[in-house]
């Protein structure tokens, strides 16, 4: 590097602007007269990274907020603010970009007093690269996948016993999950997740459904409304068969809470719960005819629910073009996370979708300013079948 450049004068200023053709006049009077530093303290490409931030982030920053880098090794990184997440790429420029401390720009010099004076400055660092930012999905498949390791099968379970069985608090999703924490705690709602001992857990889906079970057989037993469920009864009633969190977890999952004179009431989801009875039937079955399925469906949900397929979404797919019909567990969050390996996915399993079809197993690929449209015109090809509208792969699904 060159020697740091010798203090000028404001005469050679003058001189080096006149060669450059430019007029003093139009510009400010202040002089930056920059210069590499030598020894321990001179600049290196590489000692440091640039990153550019939107205005939002910026005023997260100032306000004292964090940023967080997350990522395992395997994993490309992203960063992530209290509820957004984004992906991190390394953007070259042809124009080398250089740190100078104290550095005052245009606007500040403005608002000091007019003065010809000459800053001198050491440049301290340099680089020919800059991360940007850019707006993604939160990677939360991982989210299940742990949380599915060691699922509750209540109090009573042997597995609570064995202390060597993974579990995970907060912090140690906030570790693993490449997700802000606002996102993390929405899909722990998502998945029905609840804190038990400090630990986020996923009920057990059996252990779940005899929850549900309880609750639906009490409600018939003192012919209450779904709509007016009663948590002080319920928890009373049902306080011997299991504990009272579980009791008030199961209700959250499947109602929403409401307070009426002072007394606190579940409206029980009557799609919610005819949607978790049929996953309970299909589970165990590979293929289920579908006019023998939707009888025993209907006959298996509490009295008074109406089944209906639309209820499936993102849950179960019908096959028309078999004989018979038949209807077969396809969930949407057991699907790839990434849109390329999502669509690959569906077309090896089925090659022609209509757009009813597929938009529940895609909905969620799409971003905040995307739609199902655009995605399906980006990842497949149209045609016409039979008057239909069908989509295919782009490319050979091997």
């Amino acid at each position: 590097f060159p020697s740091p450049v010798a203090m000028r004068t404001r005469e050679e200023v003058d001189a080096t602007l006149q060669v450059a053709k430019l007029n003093a006049a139009e510009l400010l009077p202040t002089v930056h007269c920059l210069g590499f530093g030598l020894g321990a303290s001179g600049a290196a490409a590489g000692d440091f990274c640039l990153l550019e931030l939107e205005p939002a982030l910026c005023q997260q920053l100032e306000a004292g907020h964090s940023l967080v880098i997350r990522g395992d090794k395997d994993e490309q990184a992203v960063l992530c603010s209290k509820d957004k997440t984004y992906d991190l790429k390394i953007a070259d420029t042809s124009n080398m970009l250089l740190f100078i401390p104290g550095c005052k720009t245009p606007d500040q010099l403005k608002m000091e007093e007019t003065q010809c004076n000459i800053i001198h400055t050491e440049i301290f660092g340099f680089s020919n690269n800059y991360w940007e930012l850019r707006r993604c999905r939160p990677k939360l498949k991982k989210l299940k996948k742990l949380l599915m390791e060691n699922t509750y099968e209540g109090p009573d379970s042997q597995k609570e016993e064995d202390s060597n069985r993974s579990k995970y608090t907060t912090e140690d999703l906030l570790d693993r999950i490449q997700a802000s924490e606002e996102e993390i705690m929405t899909q722990l709602e998502v998945l029905n997740a609840c804190e038990i001992g400090g630990y986020w857990r996923i009920l057990d889906f059996d252990y779940e459904m005899k929850l549900l079970n309880h609750i639906t057989q009490l409600v018939d037993s003192e012919s209450w409304s779904f709509s007016k469920v009663p948590l002080n009864i319920c928890l009373q009633e049902l306080g011997p068969l299991e504990p009272g969190e579980m009791i008030e977890h199961c209700l959250k999952c499947y109602g929403k809470k409401y307070t009426e004179e002072g007394e606190v009431y579940f409206d029980l989801s009557a799609d919610k719960i005819c949607r978790a009875t049929a996953q309970m039937l299909l589970q165990n079955a590979v293929k289920f005819n579908l006019a023998e399925f939707q009888e025993v469906w209907q006959q298996s949900v509490p009295e008074g629910m109406v089944t209906r397929l639309d209820q499936l979404k993102g849950l179960a797919l019908v096959d028309r073009h078999s004989r018979p019909e038949i209807i077969f567990l396809l969930k949407v969050d057991d699907l790839p996370e990434g849109n390329q390996e999502r669509f690959n996915s569906l077309f090896s399993l089925r090659e022609k979708w209509t757009e009813e079809d597929i938009a529940p197993y895609i909905r969620d690929l799409c971003g905040e300013k995307q739609t199902i449209g655009a995605l399906l015109t980006k990842y497949s090809r149209s045609s016409m079948q039979n008057g239909i509208k069908v989509y295919n792969s782009r490319r050979p699904i091997t």
